[in-house]
Formats: structure tokens, sequence, C-alpha cells
């Protein structure tokens, strides 16, 4: 946020920034009303019957919805019954939801600021939201009125929802973790706010080229036929300023001037997050980038019109794509903008919320807590630090408690070298005041940690937020632990990891106290009611509970176990999983015109891909399948599982590797679904353009599902909860939350492989100073690798960088996991056929996932983390 003080200030009194205009903010929204002399609220304008009486609530029953959606038709759309289509009968059942949203969400927003209770925000860049409209029909419960509602104007309510595109926010679990915790935050009532950004252009399409089975990117243009699900904020605007140059004071207190540059408003569009079975409506705050002034009219009028727009596109660049390609300096530049532009304008809103209740700023973190998710919304810190030393005149020391006592730290990461840096050079020039703060902060940190430790320079500079490299580097990790209250790892192996292998010299500085563990959680609204009614109504109907009240407690899932043998229980089961395999079929037959057959196993991998993920180690195990099969007599063949594989995942666009994977899946399908001797007991499919739309059909069908990352690199996973949720059995790795799932639901209920994370760093040593060839230490693997290089699937040769990653080097252990990996899957082939086992396996697991629910996790974070309580509309 900007600081418009005159440079000639310097060394005298400063000017009140407050005094300022600089903040453009017009919006009353969350005002709270005026009181007369007896402290009780006055109505506001006019007669307060008459706008009682034209005030709308709620539209619950079939005639009020009905006529919502036709007006809507009418006049949001200006369209007529004899030219209104599915496309836009679904934007009208949106708009008309949304009007019922706004109704709650205002009365929510009414009553936080009443009751002024201490909020927290959750800082993400990523919010990965999935479909909207029947996520909010299920949390209003208002899903059967809509549907009688379009039944009656001609329309089915499946058709409608299909027509809704996912919104481009997020990349993976990072920004799904985030969408089920603020949806659970909301179902618990709890004062929480989501801050992000609204890309144009979020995650790019995922094509696969028809003749090389390579992956294409093509832009996602999510927002090209509006949004209804957002509520433009054009009254709330900030100005934030990049470049430019801060001057200190000459006082001695630490505060300096930030001047010039560029300036680029940050723009507010809201977008509502209803609560399960309660009015409370929470809020989703995007930030979309635009210029002060629109364009240059004097370069325009002379002639030179591409000056003329420059500025205007350089500030909407801000906000155009996710995750700007950072290879180039440019693309550096422009993540690193995008991170400061998002967490300068969520401050400004915050501090400008909590002016409004008159409280000294010495109780800012009082009345706010500031999740930050990963180390991309660190930039917060040094902002704040800003607005409170810079424009409130707080004293550095107290300015520092605040911030320690507002922020808590998500690390999400298992790799030290994954962790986020900027270098000097680029901050200095982008952001000369936030550089500035950074080295005090630095200088003092590392004062405490001399006295500490004398003598120890190797700690001092490990510990430093200034990592002496060429250039250096700051970071952000680093400057996120020592800034938070609290920090925490998202699965109970990787906090243990985070405290002993990523910041164990913090540990020690700071004591075991400040680190701790959140697992990671799901919403069982979205991840079973929504994405599997038929598995939900059966649980609710032998629960004998309410939907509302399981899907809030998901403990009681744990009632099912008493069922475990009813052979008609068992039954009903099944059927269910073969209504859901029945629709995945159905969906890939209509996609690639392909038959699945449904009798087949179905066994699911579907994440980014990304070499530690391991989709590698599952290709291969498929050619070793297909090659076993090829080996075999037509006799021998009846005698196998027969098995049908999906894939599903996106590579990002410079990730050779991946890429490569991708395309080895994709040809390797090719040549297995067109065998006529193996294509009966063996199938695969690579699904592309990988979304929660996607997800949510595949999650229901899986009968495994595969979770095969290197021990030790996966942080916790929330796919894995997902599938067990449904039913789904597990093959994994002793990694991330697996290790919780297995304890749960009990490890004769899982298949697990593969060497464990203290010999993953023994191993790598071996692979880089003692190397074995494959074909010795892995003749299986090697006979796979070697059918590749062939030419079995394509130009063999193309695929030599991928197989060289696993010959030379092996940093992810397929050489050493492989032969542990192809006998879990004979195991599961013999679990498999023991139907009835099987499907008690199945409930087990299902049974056994009710701390996987995100609102176990949000109310750690409530309770544990931000100290925050459930605010009942």
């Amino acid at each position: 946020m900007t600081s418009t003080i005159n440079p000639l200030h310097i060394g005298k009194p400063p000017v009140d920034p407050r005094s300022k205009s600089r903040r453009h903010v017009r919006s009353l929204t969350g005002d709270f009303p005026e009181v007369d002399e007896k402290g009780e609220e006055k109505w506001p304008k006019g007669d307060e019957k008459t706008w009682r009486d034209a005030m709308r609530g709620i539209h619950a029953d079939k005639p009020s919805v009905t006529k919502s959606i036709v007006n809507h038709i009418q006049t949001s759309l200006a369209r007529a019954p004899y030219n209104i289509d599915d496309f836009g009968a679904y934007q009208a059942a949106a708009l008309s939801t949304r009007d019922n949203l706004i109704v709650n969400w205002n009365s929510t927003q009414l009553h936080y600021t009443r009751k002024a209770p201490k909020r927290a925000y959750y800082l993400s860049l990523e919010f990965l939201m999935g479909r909207t409209l029947s996520n909010a029909l299920l949390n209003l419960g208002l899903q059967p009125t809509y549907s009688d509602s379009l039944n009656s104007l001609g329309f089915a309510l499946e058709d409608v929802i299909e027509q809704e595109r996912d919104a481009g926010l997020g990349n993976g679990g990072l920004g799904r973790l985030a969408a089920c915790y603020l949806d659970s935050s909301a179902t618990q009532e709890l004062p929480v706010w989501g801050y992000g950004l609204r890309y144009k252009y979020g995650i790019f399409q995922q094509l696969i080229n028809e003749h090389d089975g390579s992956q294409l990117e093509a832009p996602d243009p999510w927002l090209e036929h509006s949004n209804p699900w957002e509520l433009p904020r054009l009254d709330v605007t900030y100005e934030i300023r990049f470049y430019g140059s801060a001057e200190r004071w000459g006082d001695g207190s630490g505060r300096a001037v930030w001047s010039g540059g560029q300036e680029v408003l940050a723009v507010a569009y809201d977008v509502m997050i209803p609560g399960y079975g309660t009015k409370n409506t929470n809020n989703l705050r995007l930030w979309e980038s635009k210029p002060k002034r629109g364009f240059d009219l004097q370069s325009f009028n002379a002639g030179d019109y591409e000056r003329a727009v420059e500025t205007s596109n350089s500030a909407a660049a801000i906000t155009s794509v996710l995750y700007p390609n950072d290879h180039t300096s440019f693309g550096k530049e422009l993540r690193l903008k995008q991170q400061y532009f998002w967490t300068a304008a969520s401050l400004a809103d915050m501090m400008r919320r909590f002016k409004r209740m008159d409280k000294p700023i010495a109780e800012f973190a009082e009345y706010n807590a500031i999740q930050l998710n990963d180390t991309h919304p660190t930039m917060a810190i040094i902002e704040l630090m800003r607005i409170l030393v810079d424009e409130e005149e707080v004293p550095w020391d107290q300015a520092w408690t605040i911030v320690n006592n507002t922020f808590f730290f998500t690390n999400h990461t298992v790799l030290p070298e994954a962790l986020e840096k900027w270098p000097v050079p680029l901050m200095t020039h982008l952001l000369p005041r936030h550089m500035q703060i950074i080295y005090d902060i630095n200088m003092l940190f590392l004062t405490s940690v001399a006295k500490k430790f004398p003598g120890d320079r190797e700690k001092l500079n490990r510990m430093s937020l200034i990592e002496e490299s060429f250039p250096q580097q700051i970071r952000m990790a680093n400057l996120a632990v020592i800034a938070s209250k609290k920090v925490n790892g998202v699965a109970e192996l990787h906090s243990a990891l985070v405290q002993k292998n990523i910041f164990p010299d913090f540990v020690e500085f700071y004591g075991v106290s400040k680190f701790g563990n959140v697992t990671n959680g799901i919403t069982p609204r979205r991840w079973l009611d929504q994405c599997n009614p038929a598995l939900s109504e059966l649980i609710t109907e032998t629960l004998g509970l309410s939907r509302n009240v399981w899907l809030k407690d998901l403990y009681k899932l744990d009632g099912l176990l008493k069922h475990v043998d009813d052979a008609k229980f068992q039954q009903r089961w099944a059927a269910v999983k073969r209504q859901n395999k029945e629709r995945l079929a159905h969906f890939v037959e209509k996609l690639m015109g392909i038959k699945v057959d449904a009798d087949a196993m179905f066994d699911v991998q579907i994440k980014r891909l990304h070499e530690y993920k391991r989709q590698t180690l599952n290709i291969l195990g498929v050619i070793h399948r297909y090659t076993l099969l090829k080996s075999m007599t037509p006799e021998e063949r009846k005698k196998v599982v027969k098995k049908v594989v999906f894939f599903a995942g996106k590579a990002a666009p410079g990730y050779y590797i991946a890429k490569l994977t991708i395309r080895l899946i994709v040809n390797v399908a090719r040549i297995i679904n067109k065998d006529p001797d193996t294509n009966g007991y063996l199938s695969l499919f690579f699904l592309p353009d990988y979304s929660v739309s996607l997800a949510e059909v595949l999650i229901p069908a899986s009968d495994i599902s595969q979770h095969i990352s290197t021990a030790g690199t996966e942080a916790s996973g929330t796919s894995n909860m997902k599938f067990c949720l449904n039913g789904g059995l597990l093959v994994g790795t002793v990694d991330g939350a697996n290790i919780e799932i297995a304890e749960e639901v009990g490890e004769d209920n899982v298949f697990f492989f593969g060497h464990l994370t203290p010999d993953v760093e023994d191993l790598r040593y071996q692979h880089a100073y003692h190397p074995i060839p494959v074909e010795e230490k892995c003749p299986a693997l090697a006979s796979v690798l070697n059918t590749v290089s062939s030419g079995a699937f394509g130009d063999g040769g193309i695929y030599e960088p991928l197989l060289n990653t696993i010959r030379q080097g092996d940093y992810y252990i397929l050489t050493d996991d492989f032969d542990s990996y192809i006998r879990a899957l004979e195991m599961v082939d013999e679990a498999y056929a023991d139907r009835t086992e099987w499907i008690k396996k199945s409930i087990r697991t299902t049974a056994k996932m009710g701390k996987f629910s995100s609102d176990r996790a949000i109310q750690d974070y409530a309770q544990e983390y931000w100290n925050i309580e459930s605010i009942k509309l």
C-alpha cells in the first residue's frame, strides 16, 4: 500500500497518513449501525417499515425459486423462453443462488461487526474451488427445490451443473486444501476470510497432441463468460506501490519514506463461502490489478500507441496468470510483484477493518490472526512492519511484537532445496523499503542468535535471512519462521521432518513449542456427499442419522463398522461402487470413444506430475504387467484380475521430465488399448485437463488409488484421504498422511511397499558414489526400461532423458522400490479376487476416516493457533 509522505519532511514530525486520501475505500460493507443516546441502533434512512417490508429473505420454496430464475433470465440475461439453453439456465440458476448467498453473507458480516470477534485470515496464492452451483445448493439445503424448479422450466439440474467451468484459481493440492478450509470455516461458524488473486488466466488448459502424445498448453480464459459467483467491489480499492526510492528518517526510529515508482490499483472481488447447515457465510476476497490512470493520453495523441497503453498493460499483467514462468528475470519480477500486490492489498483491507473498531493499534494481534499458506504470502510480514513503523508510528520493538503475535506459518515442503528464495537485487529494485526492513530484521535477529550461540558462524550463516550466494538470496522460509508465532507441518511425519531436516537450527533456538502439526483434512460435503450421493444416501440410512449430523461430525462414520458383516449391506455398498464405475466408464467412452469394462479393477493415480510423486514408477509397473500378459497363454490370462488404470494431472510447462512421463503414458495407452491379446485384461487411460470436477468423477469410482511418492518427499497429500473416504483402498509408500491413514483404518486395509524415510539418504549416497547397474539391482525394471528404449511405444530415443534419470543417479529410488511395488500390486490382485473380503476392507476404510475431515483440521488451527471462536448467526 502506498505512502504519500513528502520526502521533504525527512527529519521533521511525520504527517499522519490517516489524514491522507490515499486509501480509496468508500465501501460501507460491514459498517456498524449508528446508535442513539440510549445505545440502541438507529435506522439509518427513510421509513424503517418500508425498508424491512421490501427486503427479501432466502427464496426457499419452489414458486419463489422459479420466479427468481425466470426474473434473471428476463432481466440479468435479457433472454426469453424460446432462446434459452442449458448454459443460460445455468447462469440464471447461479445468479438466483447467489442472491440467496448474499442475503446470508450480509447478515453474517453485520453479525461479525456487532460481535467484534478476533478474526483469522487465510492467505493463499491458490484457491482451487471447483464448481460452485452444486456445492452452494447443497450447503443451502436447496438442491431439491432448484431441481424441481428447473425441471418445471424444462431443464435438468444435472445438465445445468455441467455447464459450469471450474474457476482457474489454483494448480493442485495447496489450492484445494485452501478451498476445503474455507468450507469448513464457514460450516464451523468461524470468522475466517480468505485472500487471494483473481487470475484472468489460471492454470493452463491441458491438451494432448494427437500425433505424438505430448502435453500442449492453452490459455484457460475461465472468465470469458463472466463469473456469476463473484461480487465486484469496485468501491474497495487500494493503491499499491512498486519501485521508487526509500529514504530513512534521521531520528533513529527506523522509519522511512517510500515514494516515486509505479502505482497500481488493487480492486476487490468477493466470493461468498456458505457453511453447511448454517446461515453463516464467509468471504473469499480476490484482488485484481488495474492501472491507477487509464492510458497516457499525451502519448496517444502523439501517435505513440504502444507507450499510451504500456502502463495499463503492465498493471493488468500482475493478475493475468497463475504462476508466471520464473525461469526468466521478467517472470521472476512478475511473480514477486504478484506476491507483494496481493499481500499489500490484503493487509490494507485488514487494517481498514481493524481501525473501524476504534481500538489502539497495539491490540491489532488480539483481533487478527494471519495464516500463511506456504511461503508465497511471506511479504505480508514485511508489509505489516512497514505499515506499523512508517505509517502508524509504532516503535520498532512493539511493531515486531505485534507481527510475532499475528502471523502463523504452514510449511508444505519436505525438501530444503525447494524453499522459496528471492534475489536481493530484484527485491531492492522492486521493493526498496521492504529490503531495508529485511536487513533490519536480519541484523537484530542474528544479534540474538550470536548471543545464544557465541562463535558459531556456521549457524549464523544457515539462519540468516540472506544467503551469501551470487547474487545474494532472501530466504523466505527463514523469514516466515522467525516472524510467526507458530510454525506447522501438515502430517505427523512431515512435521517431524520440518523440525529435524528443514529448520533444526530454529528449533534449537526457539524450542520445540514454536513448532507443531496440523494434519491436513478434506471437506466431506464436496468429497463424499456431493461427488458420491449414492454412498452418502446409503451411509445416512445405515447410520440412522441426519446428513446434517454426520457430515459435520465425520467420526460418526465409525458406526458403519457394526454393519461390516451384514451381507445385504455389503451388496448395497458394492452396488454403489459399481454405479460410480459405470458413470466413469460412460464419461471415458464419451470423451475418448473407447469402451471401459466396469467389471475390471479401477486403479487411479491423479496428481500434479512430478518426479517425486513417481507417476513414472506407476507407468513402468503398467508396462511390466503388459509384458507379463503378453507372455501368457490365453488360458493363463483368464485367471488374471482384469484392470483399468487411470492417470490424470498436469506437468508444469517448463518441466521437461514430467512432460516426457505424460508422453510415455499416452503412447503406452495407444499400444495397450489396441492389443487384441491383452486389452480384455488391461487398459490404460490418461484423462486430459485434470480438474476438481474430473476428480469428482474419478475418486468415487476407484477400487485402489496410488500414492507412491519416494518416502520423505510428500508433505501430506489430500487425494489419499478423498479416495479412502469413498471406499477406495490405498496403495502407497510409508509417507505423508498415508501413515496416519493406515493407523486409522488398519494396515490390513492398505497396501504399503518401499523403503522408509530413514533409508532414503543412504540409498542416494550409494547411487551417487557406489552405483550398481539396473540390470544387476533390479532385472525386472531393467527389462521394462529396455522395452521402452527398443521402440515398443514409439521412438525409444525420445524417452532416453526420462529413462536416464533412473539409470543414472536414480534420485527418487525407483530401482530400490520397483520389486517391492510389483509385489504390492500382486497382493492387491489376490485381495481383489476375494470379493466379500474386499468389500469389507472398503467399508472399514470409509468408516475410519473421521480424523481426516477439514472440520477437525480447521478447529485445530482455531483453538491451538489462532485463538478464535465460533460466532453463530
